[in-house]
C-alpha cells in the first residue's frame, strides 16, 4: 500500500546508497594487523591537496592494489567489501605547462603523493603511475576544494564515546549504516578525523580506546570515512 511516507522513504533509500556508492573503494591502511580502512574519496582528497604545489593539476585518480596475489587477510573482520591489506597503487592523470620538462613535473607529482600517502594517511603505496593528458598554456592556479561533507552522529554507547575522545577523531560518522556496529567480539567504528594528524594514528589509537573501554576486549576494526581539513 502507498503512503505519503513512500516516497520521503525512497528518498532517504536513494540518497543513503548514493552515499555508500560515493566513498569509492575502502583501502586498507597499514597492513594485516592494523584493522584500519579509508574511503578512497577521502584518500584522494588529501592526495590532491598534497599536489597542489607540484606544478601539476590533477584529473582522473585511483587508488587500487598493486598486484592481487600479495594482499593478506586482515587480523580483524574488515568492513563489508573491503580492498585485503597489500600494496597500493595510484593512477593518475596530469595536466601542466611545457615550461619545464614534463618528467620533472611528473617526478614532482609522483613525489608528493608518495609523501603524502604515507605521511598525511598511512596508505602502503608501491606505485604511481603518471600519464600527462593535457598540455597547459599558463602555470596552474590552484583551485580551493569544497569541504568534506561529514555525516555526523552521536556517540550512543561506551565504545561510541572511546572512540569519540579519542584526538584527531572530528565526529563518527553513519555513512554505511550505524556510526558503531557491534558483533560477537567485534565492533567496528565509523568516523572522520582531522588533517592535521595522520590517519593511521588516529585510527589506532581509536582502536585501543574502544578495545579498552568495551568489557571483553573485543577486535576492533576503524573506518574513516572523511578527512576533514581544519585549516
Amino acid at each position: 500500500m502507498t503512503t505519503a511516507e513512500g516516497p520521503h522513504r525512497a528518498d532517504g533509500w536513494t540518497t543513503a546508497v548514493r552515499r555508500r556508492l560515493g566513498l569509492g573503494r575502502l583501502l586498507p591502511l597499514g597492513g594485516p594487523d592494523d584493522g584500519s580502512w579509508i574511503a578512497e574519496r577521502a584518500a584522494a582528497a588529501v592526495l590532491r591537496d598534497a599536489a597542489a604545489g607540484s606544478g601539476a593539476v590533477l584529473g582522473t585518480l585511483r587508488i587500487a592494489p598493486a598486484d592481487e596475489d600479495r594482499t593478506a587477510d586482515p587480523v580483524v573482520p574488515a568492513p563489508p567489501s573491503a580492498l585485503p591489506p597489500g600494496p597500493l597503487r595510484i593512477e593518475a592523470g596530469f595536466a601542466a605547462t611545457a615550461r619545464r620538462p614534463l618528467h620533472t613535473t611528473a617526478d614532482a607529482l609522483r613525489a608528493a603523493l608518495l609523501t603524502a600517502a604515507a605521511q598525511r594517511l598511512g596508505l602502503v603505496v608501491e606505485e604511481v603511475d603518471l600519464r600527462v593528458t593535457e598540455l597547459l598554456k599558463e602555470e596552474p592556479r590552484p583551485a580551493p576544494e569544497p569541504p568534506a561533507a561529514v555525516h555526523a552522529a552521536e556517540p550512543d554507547d561506551t565504545a561510541g564515546a572511546a572512540a569519540a575522545g579519542v584526538p584527531g577523531v572530528v565526529a563518527l560518522t553513519r555513512v554505511l549504516g550505524s556510526a558503531v556496529q557491534h558483533t560477537q567480539g567485534h565492533v567496528q567504528v565509523e568516523l572522520a578525523t582531522a588533517g592535521d594528524r595522520r590517519t593511521l594514528d588516529v585510527a589506532q589509537a581509536v582502536r585501543g580506546a574502544v578495545a579498552g573501554a568495551v568489557e571483553g576486549r573485543p577486535t576492533v576494526a576503524v573506518l574513516v570515512t572523511t578527512v576533514v581539513d581544519r585549516g
